[in-house]
């Protein structure tokens, strides 16, 4: 038989954390013991193309020099990648178009309009946040003075997504008049259009580096489907980091319920019950 096709042995407890330490090491994620399986499928799978039968000797080769960085670039968007959508959560989606609608029609944009994508993956999120961006530009007759940057820690990923295409059951929870306004037929893919993609700006992010990324104050910081691969203490961690991102009265969305522990002095609660929003409070002290 093959090497290619040979099972390799199960990851021992000690394999086992020792590859758990090193994913959370470098990007926060930490794997659940169910997870397991997983995880030796993803590292075993990569073990295979490379003809390595032992987990010790692969884990050498991936924290070893320059090469080892390279590896890592591949073998991490197996352990961290999740397929996404078009407009995944409908209810957060809308709260963002409410925002620039209301900031719109009060005549109270400061500027350009940021929008931060936070974990972007393949690009989904961050060319819908694109688009309800660009619905209220084009309804107020205003040039599209607004941009959305979008970080993962995926190259790859980021990869798929400055191309803009993708299957098109990705699309599926988009509108008929959203697919028409925002994607073109491309075989039985669909293509976002320009005006979207050139709105977007896809750069490499590990979100254990905050504090490395430039400081651009955004008016919407969106962080959904992230959290939840986080211990506790990482999560408010990222969290806190990510409030001093904010312009005065800008938005941080995350995922309904990723964190229930965790409130801020610098923000206040909005959006209602659908959704996880807060707005950073533009005047006075909040205290403590």
């Amino acid at each position: 038989m093959v090497w290619s096709l040979r099972a390799l042995p199960e990851l021992s407890d000690t394999e086992f954390q020792q590859w758990s330490k090193l994913l959370e090491d470098r990007t926060g994620i930490q794997v659940a013991p169910h997870q397991r399986a997983f995880l030796q499928t993803q590292i075993a799978s990569r073990m295979r193309e490379l003809d390595c039968a032992d987990y010790r000797d692969y884990l050498s080769q991936v924290i070893d020099g320059l090469q080892g960085i390279v590896e890592w670039s591949v073998l991490v968007d197996r352990l961290v990648v999740k397929e996404t959508s078009f407009f995944r959560h409908r209810p957060s989606i809308e709260y963002v178009r409410r925002l620039v609608q209301s900031r719109i029609d009060n005549q109270s944009l400061s500027g350009s309009f940021d929008i931060w994508s936070v974990g972007c993956a393949t690009g989904e999120e961050p060319y819908t946040l694109a688009m309800v961006t660009n619905d209220c530009f084009e309804l107020g007759a205003l040039e599209p003075y607004f941009g959305v940057t979008a970080t993962d820690i995926s190259l790859p990923s980021l990869q798929k997504a400055r191309l803009g295409l993708y299957p098109a059951r990705r699309a599926e929870l988009a509108t008929q008049q959203e697919r028409a306004r925002y994607f073109t037929a491309a075989g039985n893919n669909l293509q976002v259009v320009d005006k979207i993609r050139d709105r977007v700006c896809f750069t490499h992010g590990n979100v254990l580096e905050i504090s490395k990324m430039p400081a651009v104050p955004m008016d919407v910081i969106f962080c959904q489907n992230l959290l939840i691969y986080f211990r506790r203490w990482r999560r408010r961690e990222i969290l806190n980091l990510l409030v001093e991102r904010l312009k005065p009265n800008g938005v941080l969305v995350v995922g309904l319920g990723e964190i229930t522990d965790w409130n801020h002095p610098k923000l206040k609660r909005v959006g209602g019950d659908e959704i996880q929003a807060y707005m950073r409070i533009a005047t006075g002290n909040a205290g403590g």
